[in-house]
């Protein structure tokens, strides 16, 4: 059987600051990210299953980004919490914003890892996460790929 390789793409938009950067990303800023999801597996060659012929529901992998992704990162500030942002964050808090205190610093690099180990984790074991694309800007990505993290 041979294995297929299937993407969905996902947009979010959200802030961070990068602590001690040298530049202006310093600063609180947002971005309007892409994230293109890939896994690979056999489709499923049972006739009587509902889902014969997919490697996995394009809306069972929507629920997984969605629901560990999407709506924790939409809208909301994302800084490391070993920073002096958490006075920052504190503050937004206690004023309604949402906040995400991460163990690193929030570049587009350490997302896309974090991402996958949220996604690898609740894919079902037939199915493989193949790689992330983190897309930040129309001409800068980050890109995660299962072969190069064996």
């Amino acid at each position: 059987m041979s294995k297929i390789r299937i993407t969905k793409q996902f947009s979010f938009e959200t802030a961070h600051a990068l602590y001690g950067y040298d530049g202006k990303c310093r600063n609180i800023h947002g971005h309007s990210y892409k994230l293109s999801v890939t896994v690979i597996g056999n489709p499923i060659t049972d006739s009587s299953n509902v889902k014969w012929g997919m490697v996995i529901d394009f809306g069972d992998l929507k629920k997984i980004v969605k629901e560990d992704i999407e709506d924790i990162f939409d809208h909301a500030t994302v800084f490391n919490k070993n920073t002096p942002h958490i006075e920052l964050a504190r503050e937004l808090e206690t004023r309604g914003h949402d906040v995400i205190l991460v163990d690193y610093q929030p570049t587009s690099e350490n997302m896309v890892i974090d991402f996958a180990e949220r996604i690898k984790k609740r894919l079902p074991d037939t199915i493989k996460l193949h790689s992330l694309k983190l897309q930040e800007t129309e001409t800068a990505y980050a890109e995660w790929y299962a072969s190069d993290n064996q």
